[in-house]
């Protein structure tokens, strides 16, 4: 749990960063990227609806980074991994699908621009299977568990026991789920872009 504390500070100093230099210099493609990233790292510790919402601030920040440098192909790389993000947490299969095509889009087009980046290539093997696995976890009921949305008992409280399992499987979901498309180009995104975590 510390080690997710730990995350949970480290981008959202990154997110606060990102946004007072966007005050300075809106233009500045690297440090939206930047912000959109952490937008998407930040957003795993939310329930369902302020996920995707920050997803959604993430995208928005994405593409306007797009704007500035279509050709970015970190950008690209993380606006494939929102969009894969918003995907699991859309229950309607139609809905989802949309969301996983522009995701392999945006996989192909980072691929394209940095056609040497195995782990652009990997997420585009990821986001292939990403529609099989979305319809398995939300078969199964998993996601809406795992979110805390699952029924209550009568009384209308949730059981301690199960509410722990249920945020472990949140975890676990989302590990999966969102980390496992792109946490190595993550690390190396942000070891090259975002200056190393305050001394403690």
């Amino acid at each position: 749990m510390q080690n997710d504390f730990d995350r949970l500070l480290y981008f959202e100093g990154t997110r606060r960063q990102a946004e007072e230099k966007y005050a300075q210099n809106p233009y500045d493609a690297d440090n939206l990227t930047k912000w959109g990233g952490a937008l998407l790292e930040l957003s795993q510790f939310q329930t369902v609806p302020e996920s995707k919402k920050m997803i959604l601030d993430a995208i928005s920040k994405l593409e306007e980074a797009l704007q500035v440098n279509p050709k970015n192909h970190d950008t690209l790389w993380v606006l494939g991994n929102a969009h894969t993000s918003q995907a699991f947490l859309t229950p309607d299969e139609d809905e989802a699908r949309v969301y996983f095509d522009r995701a392999t889009l945006y996989f192909q087009q980072a691929a394209a621009e940095d056609p040497s980046n195995e782990l652009y290539r990997k997420s585009l093997e990821v986001a292939a299977k990403a529609p099989e696995l979305h319809m398995e976890i939300h078969k199964h009921g998993s996601l809406q568990q795992a979110m805390g949305t699952a029924p209550t008992t009568s009384s209308g409280t949730k059981p301690s026991a199960k509410k722990k399992k249920s945020s472990d499987l949140k975890y676990d979901i989302f590990g999966w789920v969102i980390l496992a498309v792109g946490i190595v180009a993550w690390v190396g995104f942000a070891k090259s872009h975002v200056p190393p975590p305050p001394p403690r």
